[in-house]
């Protein structure tokens, strides 16, 4: 009698075992009673079943182990598990049953399928499944509050009036899934004290609240509760003490610390604030630290007092303004380089003081190689002033020699407009006294330069003169325009290098190394301060040319790489002393010409 195999599940497995039974007694007894067949059969003989193991709920992050039974078939098994939705099921020998997996990390109840196939050595094979369900563990989130520390006070102490945020975005959750937020929730709620959260957002990350202003210290304290995205919470408190009105300080704050030279202008542009309203108005005061003797300079000025250290300079204001919040002060004059300090106390209408200090490094103003701009007044957004404009810091007309200048604190050898130091040379190149009516050079005493002075009596060196741009040497690969035509003058040829020539022929203030000035040492003259005529000392350098519409254009010995031609520059630089610009002219165009020599 052959008895047909069968699959089976656990469930069914005592039925399935109690018909198997039945059918082999049925067998026995047929042979039994038959009389001629083998009672003596092998189990390769017998049907092959198996049996996965029973169903089972196991925790995630567990080992389990999977082992199976088979009975029937030739009794050499291979068994392969296999399991829906797939898991990693560590297998290491075929022949033997035994098996195991890590129960994955789940949110909530999953259920596998895991199968047991099996093969004899006879070409038999059979299948059985167990189902294994993996039950999530989940880890509580952990709330946290991050509480801001309020300068100059302990910690989760706060004046009264003020807006703080208490953070609870540093919460987490350990088990939190891939690709989610790890805490599902946020919910904010006030345990004691004064309300202050009553139309204010409490399901956000953040908490932010304004501080209650109040005759007596206030406490406040504040919970938050978290939610995971398991359904887990946690909660947290945190306790905030403010103060009272009387005991609120107001606000301030100096600036920025700087570093400038004597005579600069020092920026006192501080800001105060009160958060009780009834503490209002504030006042305001400057004071400068003391300056040691040794540090002060005696050499500027003669109404300097150094008798005591703690003293100004009686020319200078040592705060422009000292009970405005935003003023200005001027460097006084030291010998060496010195840290001061200013220093802004703010009292508030209870009688509270706060202080706050910059501090400001002062070095001797160094001698100057080139002359500064000669422009001393101050851009607004929309207009130019006299007046120090604090808003906007670091101006031309609060730094250099020309506000230094202006400050009494430059010493010149000569004299001349703003930071500008010129001496008068005649003829013979000896200096003049400063009210000389006449004179031929000039000597700029800061870049140590000699500059020809203009004339109009129609001599050589008369102003209304003009020659075109010329040079055999440095020239950009063209020389220039040797005739001149465009230009007008006593010489054949009214070009840059015959004007040169004619000038050192004739030793101008005794001196023949008359030459062309660079861009550079020709735009050192230029007094861009000086709005109503010219842009230079006409003091020192008179006939420079009238204002109109025409440019007062002045050659540099520099050629230009703008207009170039084949790789020759046709233009060189050339400076406006009427609107004070540079720019490049063609070497023929007629400009008039000021010699120069020496220098630094």
């Amino acid at each position: 009698m052959q008895v047909t195999p069968f699959i089976h599940s656990p469930r069914s497995f005592t039925a399935a075992a109690r018909f198997f039974v039945v059918c082999c007694g049925v067998f026995i007894l047929g042979a039994c009673g038959g009389g001629g067949s083998d009672s003596n059969s092998s189990p390769g003989n017998s049907a092959l079943a198996v049996n996965a193991g029973p169903d089972a709920t196991v925790t995630e992050g567990v080992t389990y182990t999977l082992s199976g039974s088979v009975t029937g078939g030739d009794g050499t098994y291979t068994y392969n598990w296999t399991a829906s939705p797939t898991l990693d099921i560590t297998h290491d020998d075929t022949s033997t049953s035994s098996a195991s997996f890590v129960a994955p990390s789940v949110n909530e109840s999953t259920s596998y399928t895991i199968t047991l196939a099996v093969n004899d050595a006879s070409g038999n094979s059979t299948s059985d499944a167990t189902i294994i369900t993996v039950a999530p563990i989940n880890i509580d989130p952990v709330a946290d509050i991050s509480v801001p520390q309020w300068s100059g006070l302990p910690a989760n102490n706060f004046p009264g009036g003020v807006n703080i945020v208490l953070d609870g975005s540093g919460s987490s959750d350990a088990d939190a899934p891939a690709n989610t937020n790890a805490i599902a929730s946020y919910t904010w709620s006030q345990t004691s004290g004064t309300n202050v959260i009553t139309g204010v957002e409490t399901n956000l990350s953040t908490l932010s609240i304004t501080t209650p202003i109040a005759n007596d210290p206030q406490t406040l304290e504040f919970q938050l509760e978290v939610v995971d995205s398991e359904g887990a919470s946690d909660t947290a408190l945190v306790s905030l003490s403010i103060q009272s009105e009387a005991e609120t300080l107001p606000e301030a704050n100096a600036g920025f610390s700087q570093g400038v030279f004597s005579g600069e202008v020092i920026v006192l542009n501080g800001q105060a604030s009160t958060s009780i309203p009834a503490a209002e108005p504030l006042q305001y005061s400057w004071e400068r630290s003391s300056i040691a003797t040794s540090s002060l300079s005696g050499t500027t000025g003669s109404n300097q007092d150094n008798s005591d250290p703690a003293s100004t300079l009686v020319s200078i204001k040592a705060v422009d303004d000292s009970d405005a919040l935003s003023t200005f002060a001027i460097a006084p004059a030291v010998s060496s380089a010195t840290v001061v300090t200013y220093t802004l106390t703010v009292t508030d209408a209870n009688s509270n003081s706060v202080e706050d200090t910059i501090s400001v490094r002062i070095q001797p103003m160094p001698t100057a190689l080139v002359n500064d701009t000669g422009f001393l007044q101050q851009a607004t957004n929309n207009a130019l002033t006299q007046a120090q404009q604090n808003d906007f810091p670091g101006q031309d007309g609060q730094r250099g020699s020309d506000i230094i200048e202006q400050n009494g604190l430059i010493e010149k050898a000569g004299r001349g407009k703003a930071g500008f130091d010129f001496t008068r040379l005649n003829a013979n190149g000896d200096e003049q006294d400063a009210d000389a009516q006449t004179w031929s050079c000039v000597r700029d005493n800061v870049t140590g330069l000699v500059w020809e002075v203009k004339t109009d009596d129609g001599s050589v060196r008369d102003v209304n003169f003009t020659y075109s741009w010329y040079s055999e040497e440095v020239n950009g690969g063209f020389e220039g325009d040797q005739v001149g035509m465009a230009a007008t003058c006593l010489l054949t040829n009214c070009n840059t290098t015959a004007y040169v020539a004619e000038v050192n022929s004739q030793g101008l203030c005794g001196f023949f190394d008359w030459r062309m000035p660079t861009h550079k040492e020709l735009f050192s003259l230029m007094h861009l301060g000086d709005v109503s005529g010219v842009a230079i000392d006409e003091d020192y350098f008179p006939n420079t040319g009238a204002p109109s519409s025409a440019p007062l254009w002045y050659w540099s010995s520099v050629p230009s790489a703008d207009g170039v031609n084949s790789d020759d520059a046709q233009n060189s630089w050339a400076l406006d002393f009427d609107s004070g610009v540079d720019n490049f002219l063609n070497k023929s165009t007629a400009a008039r010409v000021r010699l120069v020599r020496a220098g630094r």
